[in-house]
């Protein structure tokens, strides 16, 4: 073929390809111009669900931050370091064997030099780090992976305190949220990375457990589910109810019928949506998010509630996210056009596919569970709590008993002149003309406990011991965690005691000024002074004795 031959084919290719990529250009602004995207891609649900899990890392290690030195510092009310040296000695073994029992990267620094130190930098580097991919709207794995491993650090020491099913449900969720990354990239939208469907659903498959195993303890559990009573009392003696609940606990019963039926739909029929096509998906996870946020409205759960809208999240694709990122369209249209066929994206298939295998396997139990009579809630079957059992209010506890603890400046505690004075914590109900609080998503852990404790006794929970010597030595750490202490500044009280309460909504619109009702039932904790629990606190191991 002659040059000039060569020079016109190559002339004529160029103005194929300038043709082609204007006409891809085209529809690139077409596509950016319109208010909705391609539907089946999930660039945008990676952004929204990074953005929710770095939130609700971020409010946990927050909490972490504020509240884990007078819980489980040194001088905690149950030290991490003595926990950590009792586990060492029953695991025995290299840390790496305790990490695999039990994962805390506590084991491969000397926290008995300084735990406190240690328990504070895991929750500044988790506030950090999870700051970070809420203002990016970007992770990697290893970030994400890393933010993974400090909170299960935290979970894995913090005893009684951390016990509750959200902290599984943070960890999983968390865990799924790291390969939805790619491994290396910090982008927002990293080119060549599409969200793995595989994990998209593996999200839904959570929200679908989630839902399903609460509506199924509730059926399996309380008559008053199926009796259609049980929203009559859960108002007034949920942990911690807010303002919210006082309205609604006053609501007349043929609405809290109505409530517990819409429940059971929610949680029985709903889930279902999930798992059928594309626009019932979207209206399966519309459901569970407005009903989760009614929950958020009624009452003070932690960030529970806050966590569970997150899976439903990947119920949506680009195609309905498309108005919160106006600005994006272009970079999107861009993306979904890229079919990246290379050996890392069929690698990354491989992983992915591999992934939802191995998560499939460790799921067994979790559906046997779902399908037993002797369903269990919140419960972990691995010790990296990957996949979990959930649940929430198989049972409704029909009064609300409230622990009160007071102090007194007598030498004489059962003296009839004796003045006791009431502690008031920083949200569970004290003194009956104080609004209840309203801090969701954040959590005051000791206030959780203490409505556990309320229909337990006390020497199921040493750690209340514990707090009646801080109260006895005005504690700056136990101070801290309580919102008024009688004592703080005057001597120490002499004596402290627990007082046992039933507490009940005052009647709307009964102009008392008053939220609230109490009795007293008995007596909960008797008068103690600081010498007569000097041998509790030796034989526990409790170094805060400060004479």
């Amino acid at each position: 073929m002659s040059s000039e031959g060569l020079r016109h084919r190559k002339k004529q290719s160029e103005e194929i390809a300038t043709k082609k990529e204007e006409e891809e250009n085209a529809q690139i602004v077409q596509c950016a111009q319109t208010p909705l995207l391609e539907k089946g891609t999930f660039w945008l649900t990676r952004v929204v669900i990074l953005r929710a899990t770095a939130f609700i890392y971020f409010i946990a290690f927050l909490v972490a931050l504020h509240q884990n030195e007078a819980l489980i510092g040194h001088d905690g009310l149950l030290p991490a370091d003595k926990y950590l040296s009792d586990a060492e000695k029953r695991l025995g073994g290299s840390a790496w064997t305790r990490f695999l029992s039990m994962p805390t990267l506590l084991w491969m620094v000397d926290y008995r030099s300084d735990i406190d130190y240690y328990l504070n930098a895991m929750a500044y580097a988790g506030l950090t780090l999870s700051g970070a991919v809420i203002l990016l709207g970007a992770a990697n794995v290893p970030l994400m992976l890393l933010l993974w491993l400090l909170y299960h650090s935290i979970v894995n020491v913090g005893q009684r305190w951390y016990s509750f099913g959200w902290e599984s449900q943070i960890l999983e969720t968390g865990f799924l949220a790291t390969f939805l990354c790619p491994w290396l990239s910090c982008r927002r939208f990293p080119p060549g990375t599409p969200t793995p469907r595989t994990v998209i659903w593996l999200f839904i498959w959570l929200i679908f457990r989630i839902m399903l195993g609460a509506g199924l303890i509730k059926i399996r559990g309380d008559k008053c589910w199926r009796d259609l009573t049980c929203m009559n009392y859960h108002y007034q003696t949920q942990p911690v109810p807010n303002p919210i609940s006082y309205y609604m606990h006053n609501e007349p019963e043929v609405f809290h019928q109505f409530e517990t039926l819409v429940n059971h739909f929610v949680e029985l029929l709903a889930p279902f949506f999930l798992l059928m096509g594309r626009r019932m998906r979207m209206i399966g996870g519309s459901v569970q998010i407005i009903f989760q946020v009614i929950i958020i409205i009624s009452g003070n759960l932690s960030f529970l509630n806050w966590l569970t809208i997150i899976p439903s999240l990947a119920c949506f694709d680009d195609h309905s996210l498309a108005w919160l990122f106006p600005s994006a369209r272009k970079e999107i249209c861009s993306l979904q056009r890229k079919k990246p066929f290379n050996w890392r994206s069929n690698l990354g298939h491989v992983f992915n596919v591999s992934f939802g295998l191995l998560l499939a396997y460790l799921s067994v139990p979790i559906v046997q569970n779902l399908l037993s009579h002797r369903q269990i809630m919140n419960t972990s079957f691995d010790s990296f709590r990957i996949v979990n059992t959930y649940g929430a209010f198989g049972s409704i506890t029909k009064e609300r008993t409230e622990v009160v603890f007071q102090g007194t400046h007598s030498l004489e505690p059962n003296a009839p002149n004796a003045e006791w004075k009431d502690y008031e914590f920083k949200c569970k109900p004290g003194n009956i003309t104080r609004r209840p609080c309203l801090i969701s998503p954040y959590h005051y852990r000791l206030d959780w406990l203490m409505w556990f404790a309320a229909f337990q006794q006390y020497q199921q929970n040493p750690w209340l011991i514990h707090l009646a010597a801080k109260f006895l030595m005005n504690d700056e750490g136990a101070n801290s965690l309580i919102a008024f202490n009688p004592f703080e500044d005057t001597d120490p009280p002499t004596f402290v005691r627990a007082e046992h309460y039933r507490y009940v909504f005052s009647k709307f619109g009964s102009n008392t000024g008053a939220w609230w009702k109490r009795r007293r039932i008995g007596n909960y904790l008797p008068a103690v002074s600081l010498a007569q629990l000097e041998g509790i606190m030796q034989q526990m191991g409790w170094k805060t004795i400060k004479k």
